[in-house]
């Protein structure tokens, strides 16, 4: 029975962090602002990036922080602020 629980949680998780960028931006591409300028902004903050890419109208940033800490953060396109972010 906990093991049933603990799958359901996970699967809800899971799908839930996809639900969650994907209402968060929605925005006309001729709106987003480049990715090379939220790169240059979290480099700033003393982010490392590894990779920028597209998912479900977010910007899905995979990155180490100042803090040594592997994240993996949506950013809305257009302000370039944290819309959401998976556990790494």
């Amino acid at each position: 029975m906990l093991r049933s629980f603990v799958l359901s949680a996970a699967a809800l998780t899971f799908l839930s962090g996809a639900a969650f960028a994907e209402n968060r931006c929605n925005a006309p591409t001729d709106q987003w602002q480049a990715p090379e300028k939220l790169q240059a902004q979290l480099e700033k903050e003393g982010w490392k990036i590894r990779k920028i890419k597209t998912d479900n109208g977010c910007y899905e940033v995979y990155a180490t922080d100042a803090a040594g800490k592997r994240k993996e953060t949506y950013f809305d396109p257009v302000t370039l602020q944290p819309v959401g972010e998976d556990d790494d």
